[in-house]
């Protein structure tokens, strides 16, 4: 099978539990070859917490969900320190963010401390821990799921641990067709239980090593780097994005040109990756009179910004 192809049946797979999303299940592989994280963010019961786990297991990888919850603390995440007696020292027994998949559900239901303990394992693929560094495995990718911010008892992620994130997703309520199928489909708590494993992990690596050889050209990376300095720029934002931003869309714009079977790069899949990638990266001026951690707004920001860049030919 052509890459192409694995990918193709990856989505397919996915699609077998998560009905009338193709577009969501696309976005979530594109992170996955990106080398990136997913933020899921839409109201409790659409299948968030499905999507994250029907990836994982079409993915013959290790995979850890963490329940986030106001009084989980960082050592339930990263490992502990535990004295052992046979060896008379102290012995490191690794957390579930040790595995190649990792969910964080409902990630803004606990503090800032805990959510802090991410972000080096987010942005550099590894754990320190009583003055040793531990490489995480390969591939790795965090899925966390949210409520939006308006519902009780949640902590915003600060702007520093979204920046990690490659992308914000939201998966909306399914057409009535599709929700009837899920309806009439067999009553199973887990339906993502039956999915078969198709790619392996060291397949899911060589897949990554491909998107970095994705073509893309010069005119192209003005193109992109115009559209981040227009979030710098414009008067609707107090924050731009970030440097670590312009590469996030740089690298997914190329993981969706290889998922979609092309070897080099197109200005619509900049165009079409911006409002997901750059979204959660930018901060609305209060002079705008807008939410300032409203999903739609910065997202039609972002759209507006785009459609005043000239596209190349």
């Amino acid at each position: 099978m052509t890459s192409t192809e694995t990918i193709r049946a990856v989505q397919e797979n996915i699609a077998r539990v998560i009905k009338g999303k193709p577009r969501v299940i696309e976005m979530s592989l594109v992170a996955l070859l990106a080398r990136g994280h997913l933020l899921l963010e839409d109201v409790p019961g659409v299948g968030k917490t499905t999507l994250a786990h029907s990836l994982a297991r079409s993915l013959d990888c290790s995979f850890k969900r963490i329940q986030f919850t106001s009084d989980l603390l960082p050592s339930d995440i990263v490992g502990v320190s535990i004295f052992n007696r046979q060896k008379q020292a102290f012995e490191f027994i690794p957390g579930p963010i040790f595995a190649n998949i990792v969910l964080a559900d409902e990630i803004n239901r606990t503090t800032p401390k805990t959510q802090s303990s991410l972000l080096e394992a987010m942005s550099e693929a590894q754990i320190s821990f009583d003055n040793k560094t531990y490489p995480l495995n390969q591939p790795f990718m965090v899925i966390a799921t949210q409520n939006p911010a308006e519902y009780h008892g949640t902590f915003p992620l600060p702007e520093s641990q979204l920046d990690r994130f490659l992308m914000r997703l939201r998966i909306g309520y399914p057409e009535p067709e599709e929700e009837k199928k899920v309806l009439e489909r067999a009553s199973s708590l887990h339906p993502a239980e039956g999915l078969l494993p198709l790619l392996t992990a060291q397949e899911v690596v060589q897949l990554q090593d491909q998107v970095d050889k994705v073509l893309m050209e010069e005119s192209l990376i003005e193109y992109l780097l115009a559209i981040v300095q227009s979030t710098r720029q414009s008067e609707l934002l107090s924050l731009g994005v970030s440097t670590r931003g312009a590469l996030a869309l740089s690298r997914a714009a190329k993981a969706l040109a290889l998922v979609r079977g092309r070897t080099y790069c197109l200005p619509d899949d900049i165009k079409e990756l911006a409002p997901i990638v750059l979204s959660h990266r930018i901060m609305v001026a209060r002079q705008a009179g807008l939410h300032q951690r409203s999903f739609e707004q910065a997202e039609r920001i972002i759209r507006d910004l785009v459609d005043t860049i000239s596209v190349p030919v």
